[in-house]
């Protein structure tokens, strides 16, 4: 992407941290690495951006050559481990920065126990803040490249979805399902599955964040393909529901109910809707149907370097508004009711000026085995 986009994200966050009087903000995880920097393939990495002036990378001096090829910043240096270390060098650029009793901020992960010990030594602890909801807030809207990035991944999700489909019959394992739509998608582009795939039949499509096991798929289960795909660090996600064999009649209909909710809901994405009229569109088939008692109140999130972004929370308490060029995936949860739910359905989506556009263009009909 083009250097510009980096340094108006990083000029945001410095608007952001004035308004709030925080000194320093620190960036360590994966995902805020490429969003402020334009580097993927570094661990063991800091941005420290100051109120004012310019950020300084740090990474581990095997990395430095490549963090300073391929990273947006001017100003990237470089730790000697075990002599140094990156705590150490954190608080050497702070203290260099002209800051000696700094308000910091963080994000919402991925600070080790080790660095945060070492920066609660130097610094005063009381004065360490929460920067995550506007980081979060700053991703939500994305640039025609992040789109595309998306797009792309959207693409390689339907590869490894209709490669799923294709394979899938009783008595193989939900591994062996999840393994041809990992391959399928990096074949049409993706980097990796961005989470555990979710390919679990039977009973297992009643736990909130199930995974593929050695389980053997049965004649007579219900089974959910749940997978993603990531290019260059941008998530696309899609999940389906398979009937194998036969399966109780109230299964099926709980799937219809399912994606009438979801056709409710999309019809709500637009800019200026709050996101609780969407999980109200949502609920009211759900409801009207019988089953509101085993519904869950948050339908969606959005997604970009994340597979789940934590703004906008597309749940009946939320206060977020959709904006044009927000994406989000809509709409996960199942009817949980034992003995016959299970049933999901979601895809990524993009909201527009106009009509929302699904980038996860497959076929929603249930999938009869």
């Amino acid at each position: 992407m083009n250097a510009n986009i980096f340094n108006r994200r990083i000029q945001k966050l410095q608007e952001i941290m004035a308004e709030k009087g925080i000194d320093i903000g620190l960036v360590f995880d994966r995902e805020n690495l490429i969003y402020f920097g334009d580097i993927e393939q570094v661990e063991c990495m800091v941005i420290i951006i100051p109120q004012e002036g310019k950020p300084v990378g740090i990474t581990l001096w095997l990395d430095m050559e490549y963090a300073r090829d391929n990273c947006c910043l001017e100003d990237v240096r470089a730790y000697v481990f075990p002599r140094q270390s990156l705590a150490g060098s954190i608080i050497e650029v702070i203290q260099e920065m002209g800051y000696h009793d700094p308000v910091i901020g963080f994000e919402r992960y991925f600070v080790s126990f080790g660095v945060f010990d070492q920066l609660r030594n130097a610094f005063d602890a009381a004065k360490f803040v929460s920067l995550a909801e506007d980081i979060y807030k700053l991703r939500a809207v994305k640039t025609a490249e992040e789109i595309e990035l998306i797009k792309k991944a959207s693409r390689a999700v339907c590869a490894g979805m209709e490669a799923a489909v294709r394979v899938l019959k009783p008595g193989l394992k939900e591994l062996d399902i999840a393994a041809e739509a990992e391959y399928a998608a990096m074949k049409a582009g993706s980097q990796g599955t961005p989470f555990r795939p979710q390919v679990v039949s039977g009973l297992r499509t009643l736990t909130t964040h199930p995974f593929a096991t050695e389980k053997v798929i049965e004649n007579g289960e219900i089974m959910l393909i749940h997978i993603g795909a990531k290019c260059g660090g941008y998530i696309a996600k899609m999940c389906r529901t398979a009937v194998i064999g036969d399966v109780p009649e109230e299964q099926k209909n709980i799937y219809q109910i399912i994606k009438q909710s979801q056709i409710e809901a999309i019809g709500k994405l637009r800019p200026g809707v709050p996101v609780r009229d969407v999980c109200f569109a949502a609920g009211e088939v759900v409801e009207k149907a019988g089953y509101s008692k085993h519904f869950l109140s948050v339908i969606g999130y959005g997604v970009g370097l994340r597979q789940s972004e934590f703004y906008p929370v597309i749940a009946v308490n939320s206060d977020a508004v959709l904006e044009e060029n927000m994406v989000v995936d809509v709409l996960l949860p199942s009817i949980y009711k034992k003995g016959v739910g299970g049933a999901r359905i979601t895809d990524t989506i993009l909201i527009t000026a106009s009509e929302p556009e699904i980038l996860t263009d497959y076929s929603n009909d249930l999938i009869i085995v």
